[in-house]
């Protein structure tokens, strides 16, 4: 089964839609790439698949353990690199001042954000920073 389809829209800008939900996504190239800037750049959905993996996997974990992540926020810079154009690093903050954990539940957290399959998929060349305040 199709994940996703994706159609052009011109003036740098996509669609997607994912099959399953039918949910709709937009993408427009960053100001610093001759777009508008207006939505989620193709880059940007990199570092939230990164960011929102992490949570994810740790969720799923937590939940097996008993212990409640909600609340637990994500702030991402993504740096940029010229010639050739990519993401040079993602810079990863991992925030919950309340989590109600164990040193060893919170060691386990950061072990699963490091091997979520975003970051495992992503090439060696692409530096991920990962800072966690819990």
């Amino acid at each position: 089964m199709t994940t996703l389809t994706s159609v052009y829209r011109g003036e740098l800008r996509t669609e997607s839609t994912h099959t399953r939900s039918g949910n709709t996504l937009i993408t427009d190239a960053p100001v610093d790439n001759k777009g508008k800037g207006e939505a989620f750049s193709p880059t940007d959905l990199v570092c939230t698949a990164l960011s929102t993996c992490m949570l994810t996997t740790m969720g799923i974990w937590a939940d097996k353990e008993g212990l409640d992540m909600t609340g637990m926020q994500v702030e991402v810079v993504k740096v940029m690199a010229s010639n050739p154009r990519k993401i040079a690093e993602i810079q990863v903050r991992l925030m919950h001042p309340d989590l109600r954990a164990s040193d060893e539940q919170k060691e386990k957290l950061k072990e699963i954000a490091h091997t979520c399959p975003v970051a495992l998929s992503l090439h060696e060349t692409v530096k991920q920073t990962v800072q966690f305040d819990f």
